[in-house]
């Protein structure tokens, strides 16, 4: 059984529809990169798989369980702006992750020590332990993105959302960025689903590459149809597509 499925998904704003007949089954493990012009609803189906948007027909499950009605601890979310606490040190942004998982949001005593210890080995990890009592704004902008992917990880979420997260970086530091990525998800085998701008990045890091786009458009009423999944590449094998059947989800043309 796939672990993320979409069925007949549809998504409308009022009278304006973004997305239409999106269908698509996901293994665990596997990287999704995203792709298409703005404004034809990648971020929107980025939402609607983080449960922040519930979609007007159709339905998203995660593992096989029923719709989620909201955001949870089982879904990571890093934006392009550094989502992290500006009034935490570095360190403590980590702690502050893992105490999402408790009911009181907060470690006292020896959880606290012993969730100090785990955050600065995450920190080790992602290479930012000698900076760990510094505040985000001293930080460079690919290390408060690094930081903000350490924090949704310390929740340990089963599926990571990434929307344009390295798109305000400069291109050496993108780079470097995609190596922290490639690595950690090798250490992690989470399921990851990124939004991005830049094809190459998302064939590079991509195992599948999903491209948005509106097969069906007005010029008179360029709002009138919404956004699929128009192609859906097999970014491991050279780019070799995926096929489209008759119940509108995707299976590997045969060689």
């Amino acid at each position: 059984m796939s672990f993320v499925t979409a069925e007949n998904v549809f998504q409308s704003y009022g009278n304006r529809p973004i997305l239409e007949r999106v269908n698509l089954a996901v293994d665990e493990g596997a990287f999704v990169s995203i792709v298409g012009a703005s404004g034809c609803g990648k971020s929107t189906f980025l939402r609607l798989l983080l449960a922040q948007e519930q979609p007007t027909r159709g339905e998203i499950r995660i593992a096989g369980a029923p719709p989620a009605a909201e955001p949870g601890l089982d879904r990571g979310v890093v934006f392009q702006k550094y989502s992290v606490f500006p009034h935490m040190s570095v360190r403590d942004n980590i702690i502050a992750g893992e105490s999402f998982r408790t009911v009181t949001g907060v470690f006292r005593g020896a959880q606290k020590a012993a969730a100090r210890e785990r955050a600065q080995a995450t920190l080790a990890r992602i290479g930012l332990d000698h900076v760990a009592d510094h505040y985000p704004a001293t930080l460079s902008g690919g290390m408060q993105q690094r930081l903000a992917i350490g924090q949704a990880l310390a929740a340990k979420p089963r599926i990571l959302l990434l929307d344009e997260p390295f798109g305000a970086l400069d291109p050496g530091t993108r780079l470097s960025m995609h190596d922290f990525l490639t690595e950690l998800r090798r250490e992690t085998a989470m399921t990851v689903f990124m939004v991005t701008h830049d094809l190459e990045e998302g064939f590079k890091l991509g195992d599948r590459v999903l491209v948005f786009d509106k097969p069906r458009w007005d010029p008179t009423e360029p709002d009138a149809f919404g956004a699929t999944i128009t192609y859906d590449f097999d970014a491991r094998d050279g780019g070799i597509p995926f096929q489209r059947s008759e119940e509108h989800t995707y299976v590997r043309r045969p060689a």
